[in-house]
């Protein structure tokens, strides 16, 4: 093994740390130029699960392409949304004691019923989104 000298090993320590914070530096920009293939919204119905696992009452938030959505079970029927907030983007979340649709970060309420604002700063309602119940199971978009 050849003896490695002071200078060489400072050297070889300074340029894995340039490569290292050029890596960092890049990735980054890299990635905004060639994001992941996310569809803003899937052309194709999107599973959501069993009728049965979604009582009266109870919500569930999932994955719908690039952005989330809620799909609740309301006293009439269920009903699907953008979970992505019209006021800042911030995710809502459903209040079961309030039954309404909440946006946590700068109170907005909206209904479950109809996706309308009730209250806050949102200034249009929730996006609805096509539910369909297919042999018993939950699929959220596609053709309405």
């Amino acid at each position: 093994m050849a003896n490695l000298s002071r200078r060489d090993f400072l050297k070889v320590g300074k340029s894995f740390l340039a490569v290292t914070g050029l890596a960092v530096v890049l990735g980054p920009i890299i990635a905004f130029f060639y994001p992941s293939n996310l569809e803003e919204t899937p052309s194709d119905p999107v599973l959501i699960g069993p009728e049965s696992e979604l009582g009266e009452g109870e919500s569930k938030t999932v994955r719908f392409g690039r952005y989330p959505a809620i799909v609740i079970n309301t006293s009439e029927g269920l009903r699907a949304y953008s979970a992505v907030c019209t006021h800042f983007a911030c995710i809502v979340k459903w209040d079961l004691q309030r039954n309404e649709i909440v946006c946590p970060c700068h109170d907005g309420f909206f209904s479950p019923h109809t996706g309308e604002v009730i209250s806050g700063p949102p200034p249009r309602p929730l996006d609805p989104i096509h539910v369909e119940i297919v042999d018993g199971e939950i699929y959220i978009g596609g053709a309405a």
